[in-house]
């Protein structure tokens, strides 16, 4: 049940990729059942949490270093997971109405979900590595949503500094929850959230608690932090209600409440995050006055109340903790509504600057209605729901002990908060929907589509009903999640509209009357639409990263200036460094000077046609195509070396990956002169010589004393022991690849497919300079088509005869996919481009995109059966006419490597061997022809 409710965004998201010609209203119901549906599954699961248990699904992920899929779900992640859902679904709905015919849907819906998901992963993660995954998608994920409006600059800048901040977060929660396990020796949120004691005793809390506390506060934009949320606000209006309102911007506070009772009950802890909250509160408040755009008032906004439920799990006592949690559900209700009905008034008026706006009641009955309720439920009025956290806060303020001037400090910025909260919140009244206006509108304001509403209304009704009934509508949910924060030590509470008069209640009623006086009194003072405040924080970033950009552009003009040459000889110096240190150290064992093995006379003869290769290549180097030949025969030499040492896979590698090498260097030469240009000085001549000797002698010295060490490999006579009884594998090559290190092929088959990308991406829209056109394709042979024709299906079958016997016997995946694609290579080489995919069209981009779903299903699907990734398993089928037949569950993983394999290197080969010449020439020469499209990827050529 868990895993379906995690997955299903996912899919959905998935879906909509496919769904390009679908109307807006088709995709907005699939994007709509990812929450509904959770929304379903959570009230299944609902009766079990608020009985006190929490239903659990732990799957075995790498178990080795601690990471296992254990998704739980005890009160705090129900009620975060409701948010995520619910706001969601209303969301989806208030989008499907806000997109433009000119927005892409698909991928605004795809990208919602995906961060959705990834939410819910943050929620649901019983284990504190699979935490930090879901928390680096979400930064992922808002980075698509907040760019999604690539043409605009301040899109395209705003999600650029949320990734930056974020991410850079991300790095130092990663640490902290790395620290945590070290000390803790488990990354299980059971076992760290029971050894709260040994991690606040240990050396290395300070560092786990500063750590942990800069993932929280870049997430939930604390102050020095805070600066990315307001220009986040470039996203469309649906995803700021939901993420910088509802989900995002509350990961951090989650956090915290997740892990505060292994991190809280320290004065570092009181100190640090009581006085960074209240910081928050103040600043954001204080801005938030003075801005001019709707968003930009709810963005600064939206910080003062993170600083708020911030400085309430500082004080760390029970009833705080409450508050902070009902504040995050009736913050997120109040404000993801007022960010629908400001992208209601900029969808419908044309702008969001209120200097412009005004008197929209007028125009804008029933959205002003609404806003204005909301507004007053952030400003914390009577019988709504902002005022009950809010007397919270307030009572809480008021019972710090033990923490000397604190109680003053905290005390006084909750009534500077107070005052200001209504401040703003008349600003946006006021300014919005009294006094004159509208002015200069680009089109004349009317109210939008019932269905547009409708979000708003739902959540402004849960306003009022909270705010005058919260004892029958969230004290139960609240209840819940407190034990689920605070567990034991969850205080019992009654919600309830009046307490009496008492300290708390003047303290808001003199809030409300000092921002009252305040926002009439800036108005009749100053000219609050002529005054712009800009960000201190953001300033300050901004110096650093173009003195960082600076130093960079120095750096890179001085060490990699664009020459090929230069970078190799940094690199290669690199690499003779790192293996010189342990001998220079003298940390190394001494080199054993072992008698050769006897060596054959034909072995000797081998050996002498290697070196005269070698030795020919650096003669010749400047006749290219001579030199690539000669090079060729380096190649096949050190095939037969590996056919000698015994080793039939590499040996079949080596010459495959020789073949695919040569073509591709046969069509780059295509596009290069026929002769290098010689060295230009003899100096450099001698430094290259004498750095390619150093590397060549190193390279050598390890090799020997690696091939030559006494001790026998532990690992590679484990491997040798473990391939047949638990791979069911005789070939330990193919077994170490797609079963022992198949999480490593994995990761290797997927960069390979992304660097196929890449040049496909960089070379399907290149265009030679007229200069350098070549006569023609490569090199064209009349090879008869039907020989050509005859070479695949005998190729295909030696190929699938390698990948059915590599489990057992030289050859798999990789062998098998390079065999594929050599004589097709070999004919783009021959017969050019066109005329090979003129008989064999095939979508390489697809295949690429099919291997890796194949690999990764492969390794999923032992989950299901509740075992590791990549677990493989074993049966012997009987067929008719063959007998029994063994079969390894591995080979869908490598039916996967086979797949990228052929697709990433024909992808590859065949953009090199299609490069254009510019457009200038070919539409003198008549050599484009813009009406057809490429088999390969459909696009237009």
């Amino acid at each position: 049940m868990l895993l379906l409710l995690l997955a299903l965004p996912f899919l959905m998201a998935l879906a909509l990729t496919t769904m390009r010609g679908a109307s807006d209203r088709a995709l907005a119901w699939v994007a709509a059942l990812a929450p509904l549906v959770g929304l379903g599954l959570l009230a299944w699961l609902t009766p079990a949490v608020l009985d006190g248990q929490v239903p659990s699904l732990r799957l075995p992920w790498l178990p080795e270093i601690g990471l296992f899929l254990h998704l739980r779900l005890d009160g705090l992640a129900w009620m975060f997971a409701g948010l995520v859902l619910g706001i969601g679904a209303l969301v989806v709905m208030y989008a499907r109405y806000y997109l433009s015919a000119e927005d892409c849907a698909p991928r605004f819906f795809a990208c919602l979900l995906l961060f959705m998901g990834s939410m819910l992963g943050v929620v649901l993660a019983g284990n504190l590595l699979l935490l930090v995954v879901s928390w680096e998608l979400t930064s992922i994920s808002s980075f698509l949503l907040i760019g999604y409006w690539t043409h605009r600059q301040d899109a395209r800048q705003g999600a650029q500094l949320a990734l930056a901040i974020t991410g850079a977060g991300g790095l130092a929660l990663l640490g902290g929850v790395l620290l945590i396990g070290r000390v803790v020796g488990s990354y299980d949120l059971d076992v760290v959230l029971a050894s709260g004691d040994a991690i606040r005793a240990s050396g290395h809390y300070p560092a786990i608690l500063m750590l942990v506390l800069a993932g929280i506060f870049t997430k939930s934009a604390q102050f020095p932090f805070h600066f990315w949320l307001p220009q986040a606000m470039a996203a469309p209006t649906p995803v700021s209600a939901y993420l910088h309102s509802a989900t995002m911007v509350k990961c951090g506070v989650f956090l915290l409440a997740r892990l505060h009772p292994a991190l809280a009950g320290t004065e570092l802890f009181f100190d640090v995050v009581t006085t960074i909250g209240a910081i928050t509160l103040l600043v954001g408040a204080w801005y938030a006055i003075f801005q001019h755009d709707l968003k930009g008032l709810l963005a600064y906004s939206t910080i003062s109340h993170l600083g708020l439920i911030t400085l309430l799990f500082g004080l760390s006592t029970p009833m705080a903790v409450v508050a902070g949690l009902f504040h995050i559900i009736n913050h997120a209700t109040f404000k993801a509504s007022l960010f629908m009905a400001a992208g209601i008034i900029d969808h419908e008026c044309g702008t969001r600057d209120m200097r412009q706006l005004g008197n929209l009641r007028r125009f804008l009955p029933w959205t002003s209605a609404l806003a204005i309720v909301a507004s007053l439920a952030m400003a914390g009025i009577p019988l709504l729901n902002g005022f009950l956290s809010k007397e919270m806060f307030f009572a809480e303020a008021l019972q710090i002990e033990a923490h000397d001037g604190m109680q003053w400090f905290v005390g006084i910025t909750a009534v500077l908060a107070g005052v200001l909260g209504v401040a703003y919140s008349l600003r946006f009244v006021h300014d919005t929907f009294f006094g004159k206006g509208p002015r200069n509108l680009p089109t004349m304001p009317h109210e939008p589509p019932v269905w547009m509403r409708i979000p708003v209304a739902v959540l402004v009704a849960l306003c009022l009903g909270v705010g005058m009934l919260p004892a029958l509508t969230v004290q139960t949910a609240l209840r819940a999640a407190a034990e689920g924060t605070l567990g034991p030590a969850a205080p019992t509470f009654d919600l309830a509209v009046w307490h009496g008069i008492n300290q708390p209640l003047l303290m808001s009623i003199g809030g409300m009357l000092g921002g009252f006086v305040l926002y009439f009194g800036l108005r009749r003072l100053l000219d609050l639409h002529a005054i712009v405040r800009h960000s201190l924080a953001r300033s300050v970033f901004g110096w650093n990263m173009q003195a960082l950009s600076t130093l960079a552009d120095r750096f890179t003009d001085t060490i990699a200036n664009g020459s090929l040459q230069r970078s190799l000889l940094w690199l290669v110096l690199a690499a003779i460094a790192a293996g010189a240190a342990p001998f220079l150290s003298g940390n190394h064992a001494p080199l054993a000077w072992h008698a050769p093995q006897p060596m054959p006379l034909l072995g000797w003869l081998c050996w002498l046609i290697l070196i005269a290769c070698t030795a020919f290549t650096i003669r010749l180097y400047r006749q290219r195509l001579l030199a690539l030949v000669v090079l060729g025969g380096a190649g096949l030499m050190m095939s037969l070396a590996f056919v000698f040492l015994s080793a039939p896979d590499l040996a079949l590698t080596q010459l495959l990956v020789e073949m695919v090498s040569l073509a591709l260097l046969l069509l780059g030469l295509h596009y290069l002169p026929p002769r290098s240009p010689p060295e230009r000085t003899p100096r450099r001549r001698l430094r290259d010589i004498a750095v390619a000797s150093a590397a060549g002698l190193g390279i050598g010295l390890l090799a020997y004393a690696v091939m030559t060490r006494g001790a026998p490999d532990p690992a590679g006579a484990e491997m040798l022991a473990r391939s047949l009884p638990e791979a069911y594998g005789r070939n330990v090559v193919n077994v170490i690849l797609v079963d022992f290190r198949g999480f490593d092929t994995f990761g290797e088959i997927t960069v390979f497919a992304i660097a196929a990308l890449i040049v496909h991406a960089l070379l399907r829209r290149t265009r030679l300079l007229p200069e350098r056109v070549m006569p023609g394709p490569p090199v064209q042979l009349p090879v008869p088509a039907d020989l050509a024709q005859l070479m695949f299906p005998l190729t295909l079958t030696v190929s699938v005869f390698l990948f059915l016997r590599g489990h057992n016997a030289p050859g798999g995946g990789f062998i098998a996919g390079l065999v594929l694609a050599v004589p097709l290579l070999i004919q783009y080489v021959i017969q050019g481009a066109a005329s090979v995919e003129s008989r064999f069209g095939f979508d390489y981009v697809r295949c690429i995109g099919v291997g890796l779903v194949v690999a990764a299903i492969g390794g999923i699907a032992p989950l299901v059966f509740g075992l590791p990734f990549l677990t493989s398993g074993h049966a012997e089928p009987w067929l008719p006419l063959v007998g029994e037949l063994p079969l390894a569950s591995a080979m869908v993983f490598d039916t996967g490597v086979y797949l990228v394999v052929f697709g990433g290197a024909m992808l590859i080969l065949s953009m090199l061997g299609t490069i254009k010449p510019s457009r200038t020439r070919s539409s003198r020469m008549g050599v484009l022809q813009p009406g057809t499209r490429s088999t390969r990827t459909g696009e237009l050529r």
